[in-house]
Formats: structure tokens, C-alpha cells, sequence
């Protein structure tokens, strides 16, 4: 006997119908003698309503409200799932995040998890009842309901997973797994059997969208062991293999180049004779963070005559025009010549452990983006991954063009 931890996206629980297919998921879990705790998100589209609501009425609204506002979607779900299971003759009981409880700091919208208590929750367990977990929220040291931001449910899952020491979490999702890059794109990407966090890790924050970054952290941190699978499969996950999150230890030949992901929410900007001076990089970046503009990749070109130097960044797309708004309020201060954005770019990363023991995986991605005409902009690199930007529309060309490179076509 395992003790599973499942957690179901909204597109999992987008109606009815899908919500009696959950069930019959989690009753093949219990079927075969596994205990089970379930954690689901709000039914597809009904967050996004919530908030809606909450912002016609004021766009300045209190966020300890819209929190409870925008969690009731997750626990109308709880409940429905719980009605479902009993309709099949499974033991189950719906739990709310306070009601385990969930704790978490009082920042309302995007709350951290500070604890959890599973004693009732155990209780629960051992008796062979399934618990329906809210997900995506908790509460505050002060009572009050809290939300930990757009995925959080995927958050949630791993660290009950953690709290319950449960032998895997399964996260099912509207795809069977992680692929080497997205198969809507490259047709030849290939489902991976098992990735690292620390490959799950850079995926996901650098564009790809299986799994939230702040589950993954905490899966990492914990060695909580998470598959990613389909909800739209008819077997359950112990008889389904999708991808497995684990531990490097666990893969005993690592890829050179496990994936490619890739980002369309960049945007470049570059601020032109910016004086060359110890303290110009905190006066250019300081004010960003104080209206908190997240700056990725940077580079810096000094001139011939070494008096002035061009800075190169990326932000979020979003962000953009708040970016040059406060670096043109800052130009007094900062005395560049001008300042140059575009949103027309896209980063296209490479990622592998296996990049730690061998070289000229660089080489290997700059050769093949040059072979295509494509040029590159912005460079920045970490152990186990290599980014570029080049211009948005050369992003399929790229993905496909390595893709190729690195042996990754299926066969």
C-alpha cells in the first residue's frame, strides 16, 4: 500500500462530466489499496470570474476580501468531488485550507506556506477515507484566508505531499507529460520518462507551462517525487506512466540537453551611453526593483573610449512600459543618451544536468541558430542552461532547428 497525493487542474474539473472521471480515477487508486488524498483547482474559467467580479466592483479592492472571494472556487470543487466519490461507495470529506489547517504569511494573493498540520487529517486517512483538499489557499497567522497566486494549487499538492510524507505526487494535467520542448511546435518532441528538479525547475522558469515553479522548489526541497500525467487517460497514474519528477540520483544516464524551452513574455530594452562608472548598475536597476520590475538577462558593452558603456535587459512583457516609464523618470540621474525597447523578442533556452561533464554544448546551439540566419541578441548561461533572445518571429525555427541539433527528435 502508497500513500498518493493527486491533485486535478481545472481543465480536469472543467464540468461535471469531468469531475465523475476524477472520481473514478481516485477510486482505482483506492481499489488497489492505496491511501489517498486528493487536491483540486477551481472548475476552468471560475477564478478568472471571481476576479472579474471583484474588480467591477473596485479595482482597488481589500485583498484579504478578494482572497475569500477568489478560494470559494476550489471549494465548491472539494465538495462536488467529495459527492462524487460518495456516489461510488468511497469514504471521502471535503477539507477547506483552513480547516487542515494550511498556514501561511498574511501576503494576500500570493501567500507562502509556513506549515501544515495533517493530525485530523491523518486521522482521516488512516481510517480509509479520502480527503478532497482545496487547493491554492490557506490561512493567515491572523485567521483570515490567503491564496498563494495563479498555480498555486500544483504548490499546494507537493507540500501536503511533503506534510503526509506521501510516496509520490501526481500532478494530472491536460497532457500526458514533459516534453523535450512543446509538441505543439515540434511535432518530433518526445515524452521524457523522468527529469531532474533541477531540469523541472529551469523548464518551468523559462517558459514552459507543466508545472509551477514554486511546486517544483518545493518538491526539490523536500525530495517529494511528482508525476506528471493526463487526466483525460482512462487508467490512473499508478498503471499510467506519465513523467517523473525525481532526484538526479535516480536517472542513471543523463541527457547532455534533456529540453528546450521557451519564452514569448520577454522584452528587451537598452539604455545607450550610460556613464562607465562603479555604481551605475545599482542606480539603473535600484529604481526597478522599487516599482517591482523583474529584470532578467543583462548585458553590458563598454565603448572604445571606456567613458560610457550600452546596457542591455530583459523584463516581462507586462512590464514594459512601467520599466521605461521609471528609467525615463530617472534620466537626470542616470544621464544616458537614450533608451531602445522591444517586445519583439522571444528567449529560447537549452537544459540538461549533463551539460556539468560535457563541452561544447554552447557551440553546439550557436552553430545551429547560425546555420538558420538567426541572430542573437542577449546571452546568459547557468550550470545546466544555456539562454539566448533572438526576435520573436524566428521562435519555431529556432525550436525545431535545435531540437534537431541535440538529438532530441523522436525517432
Amino acid at each position: 500500500m502508497a500513500r498518493i497525493v493527486l491533485k486535478f487542474g481545472g481543465t480536469s474539473v472543467g464540468d461535471i462530466d469531468r469531475i465523475k472521471n476524477v472520481a473514478r480515477k481516485v477510486e482505482q487508486e483506492v481499489k488497489a489499496g492505496h491511501q489517498v488524498a486528493v487536491v483540486v483547482s477551481a472548475m476552468s474559467g471560475v477564478t478568472n470570474q471571481l476576479v472579474k467580479y471583484c474588480n467591477e466592483i473596485d479595482k482597488l479592492h481589500d485583498a484579504r476580501e478578494y482572497d475569500a472571494v477568489v478560494a470559494s472556487g476550489e471549494q465548491v470543487t472539494s465538495g462536488l468531488l467529495a459527492v462524487a466519490l460518495q456516489s461510488l461507495g468511497i469514504p471521502a470529506r471535503s477539507w477547506a485550507g483552513w480547516q487542515i489547517p494550511i498556514r501561511t504569511d498574511d501576503t494576500h494573493g500570493k501567500a507562502r506556506i509556513v506549515s501544515i498540520d495533517t493530525t485530523e487529517m491523518e486521522k482521516s486517512l488512516q481510517t480509509g477515507e479520502v480527503a478532497v483538499v482545496a487547493g491554492f489557499q490557506g490561512v493567515s497567522e491572523h485567521g483570515r484566508i490567503t491564496t498563494l497566486g495563479r498555480g498555486g494549487s500544483d504548490t499546494s499538492a507537493v507540500a501536503l505531499a511533503a506534510a503526509v510524507k506521501a510516496d509520490r505526487c501526481d500532478i494530472y494535467t491536460d497532457v500526458d507529460g514533459v516534453y523535450t520542448t512543446d509538441p505543439r511546435i515540434v511535432t518530433k518532441a518526445r515524452k521524457l520518462d523522468k527529469i531532474t528538479y533541477e531540469e523541472m525547475l529551469e523548464m518551468a522558469s523559462q517558459g514552459a507551462k507543466v508545472l509551477q515553479t514554486r511546486s517544483v522548489e518545493m518538491a526539490m526541497n523536500h525530495r517529494v517525487r511528482v508525476q506528471v500525467l493526463s487526466s483525460f487517460e482512462a487508467a490512473a497514474g499508478s498503471s499510467l506512466p506519465g513523467t517523473l519528477v525525481v532526484d538526479e540520483d535516480e536517472i542513471v544516464e543523463k541527457e547532455v540537453v534533456s529540453g528546450i524551452a521557451y519564452s514569448r513574455d520577454e522584452a528587451k530594452i537598452t539604455l545607450v551611453g550610460v556613464a562607465d562608472q562603479p555604481g551605475v548598475a545599482a542606480a539603473i536597476f535600484g529604481p526597478l526593483t522599487d516599482n517591482a520590475v523583474n529584470v532578467d538577462m543583462i548585458v553590458q558593452n563598454v565603448s572604445e573610449d571606456g567613458k560610457s558603456t550600452d546596457m542591455t535587459f530583459t523584463v516581462g512583457k507586462a512590464d514594459i512600459a512601467r520599466a521605461v516609464k521609471v528609467l525615463e523618470d530617472a534620466q537626470s540621474t542616470l544621464n544616458y543618451k537614450r533608451i531602445i525597447s522591444d517586445a519583439n523578442v522571444v528567449k529560447v533556452s537549452v537544459i540538461g544536468v549533463g551539460m556539468r561533464s560535457h563541452a561544447g554544448v554552447a557551440q553546439r546551439m550557436f552553430k545551429a541558430l547560425a546555420d538558420k540566419g538567426i541572430n542573437i541578441q542577449v546571452i546568459s548561461t547557468s550550470e545546466i542552461k544555456i539562454s539566448v533572445l533572438i526576435a520573436e518571429e524566428y521562435a519555431e525555427l529556432a525550436l525545431r532547428a535545435l531540437h534537431t541539433a541535440y538529438g532530441l527528435d523522436a525517432a
